[in-house]
């Protein structure tokens, strides 16, 4: 594996991403990681993140220094490059001029990092930092330089330690994947055995010696996560996982029909359909915060599970569909990453769980699930699913949740979904869902003044959910899909378009 020290930088999840398309395994952890930790991971390479920080300043978030010295290959990338040279005699300080976009890197001298590069190439990289290298490390050699840097790449002498003042793992360094490969291969040795087959045969064994011959029920929502949980604990287990659909009340407009129907059709474990929808609103009732939200529909899902799995013989644990993204942005590292928002199947379980948690899918990111899921056979158009979260449409009602408002963005969401099937945008987004506002607003119908709800609508294209743009969907299909809404559904007399990208933003408003 790869270790990933994370010091806050919007990139650090690309850099996994990188890692793991070229078919190795890594993991992102806080900077602060016990060097004993470290050292039982075993990892072939390390790489420091970016951040936010500058690296001398008083309250910098710097890790244990024995880190480069633990006999592995290490990166720094831009505040990790300047840990690396800092940690071994060197000074960064506060540039004269910042170096935010595109640049042109010169290779002054090639090395295992830049293997197929040539001494005096020019390339372009991606640049995002206000702090230079002010003196090298004793021992270091420049390898690459830029107008405004002029130690934009460097090594020590045992060729070991490597600090890049550029980002390679964004999409505008055009041969950063090169780069980061060198590194990876070249020089930590790695083998590229992270494939989806492979995850199967070893989840599988974990999940056989965990569970025994102990019963396994999972939560089963229609979604892509939940689906492919489920495909690959009766790959293991087969008839001693049984499956549970539970109506929350915020589902999707006629979804519990739609998902025991291709799901029964698609997959041959048990599933056991739940309407729990009045026991949700209940407790949802009055909760306006998002976070309590989450954490309400956490603690009613176990109560449900729990509830059910007591009606079968020889239950002991409890599958969700967690990714990695879940986990990420649900923890709150000290310093650089703060907690953007608890995710249902992570920050939104109870201390007391009578089942014992199973997340065979909690190392992988969006699209690898999806590689899983054509792995195991399951069908394309249930891979194909747009993302839908644990909550569900209670946290796209922002405010109150009540049975009312969940059948507005119902119909205002199901007209949106078959506007966007219709004209064939459908696969072209990655995800896509309305929003139903907590504000009125004046409006006209009939030559009568209105004062009646906003719904925003929310089209995204993204690989694995981490970084997304908006989807530039057609003027034409926008028109329709407002016209409809607003003509449709009752309450709603305006429908604005959602234009924000992550970061700064979050996919889902809450």
């Amino acid at each position: 594996m790869i270790l990933i020290l994370d010091f806050g930088s919007q990139y650090t999840q690309l850099i996994a991403r990188r890692v793991r398309e070229a078919h190795v395994y890594c993991e992102i952890h806080p900077f602060n990681l016990p060097l004993e930790r470290i050292r039982a991971m075993r990892p072939k390479g390390i790489i420091l993140s970016g951040g936010p920080a500058s690296v001398y300043a008083a309250d910098a978030p710097l890790p244990d220094p024995a880190v480069a010295e633990l006999g592995v290959p290490v990166l720094g990338i831009c505040y990790g490059m300047g840990v690396l040279v800092q940690n071994d005699g060197g000074t960064m300080a506060r540039s004269s001029h910042r170096e935010f976009g595109p640049a042109e890197l010169v290779i002054d001298e090639t090395s295992s990092l830049f293997a197929g590069f040539s001494a005096g190439e020019k390339t372009g990289v991606w640049m995002s930092h206000g702090d230079r290298l002010e003196a090298m490390p004793p021992g270091w050699r420049v390898l690459a330089h830029s107008e405004n840097s002029p130690v934009a790449a460097c090594c020590d002498a045992s060729g070991r330690l490597f600090a890049i003042q550029f980002h390679p793992e964004v999409v505008h360094t055009p041969r950063g994947r090169e780069i980061l490969e060198n590194f990876v291969f070249h020089m930590c040795h790695a083998r590229a055995d992270w494939t989806m087959e492979n995850f199967i045969e070893r989840e599988c064994e974990s999940v056989r010696a965990r569970v025994g011959d102990a019963g396994v029920v999972c939560g089963l929502s229609g979604g892509v996560d939940s689906t492919v949980t489920a495909a690959l604990l009766h790959r293991a287990i087969g008839d001693q996982l049984t499956c549970i659909f539970v109506d929350n009340g915020v589902l999707r407009r006629d979804e519990a029909g739609t998902v025991m129907r291709v799901l029964g059709d698609a997959m041959s474990c048990r599933i056991k359909a739940v309407d729990a929808s009045r026991l949700f609103l209940d407790r949802l009732a009055g909760i306006e915060d998002p976070e309590k939200k989450r954490k309400t529909i956490g603690v009613t899902f176990i109560d449900v599970f729990e509830a059910e799995a007591k009606k079968l013989q020889g239950v002991r644990f409890l599958a969700q569909g967690t990714l990695y993204p879940d986990v990420i942005e649900s923890v709150s590292f000290k310093g650089p990453s703060a907690t953007i928002k608890s995710h249902h199947n992570v920050g939104g379980l109870p201390e007391r769980m009578n089942l014992e948690l199973i997340e065979p899918l909690r190392e992988l990111f969006k699209d690898e699930v999806r590689d899983l899921g054509m792995a195991l056979g399951l069908p394309k158009d249930v891979i194909g699913r747009h993302p839908f979260p644990g909550p569900g449409l209670a946290i796209r009602i922002l405010g109150a949740v009540t049975a009312e408002r969940v059948a507005l963005v119902q119909a205002a969401d199901a007209i949106l979904h078959e506007e966007v099937r219709s004209a064939g945008w459908y696969d072209k987004v990655w995800q896509m869902f309305a929003v139903l506002l907590p504000v009125n607003t004046v409006g006209v119908m009939g030559d009568e003044r209105t004062y009646e709800s906003v719904v925003a609508i929310r089209a995204v294209d993204s690989v694995d959910g981490m970084t997304a743009d908006w989807s530039r969907l057609p003027s034409e299909l926008l028109a329709r899909i407002s016209s409809r809404i607003i003509n449709e559904v009752k309450g709603v007399n305006r429908v604005v378009y959602d234009i924000s990208s992550k970061p700064p933003a979050t996919i889902e408003w809450e």
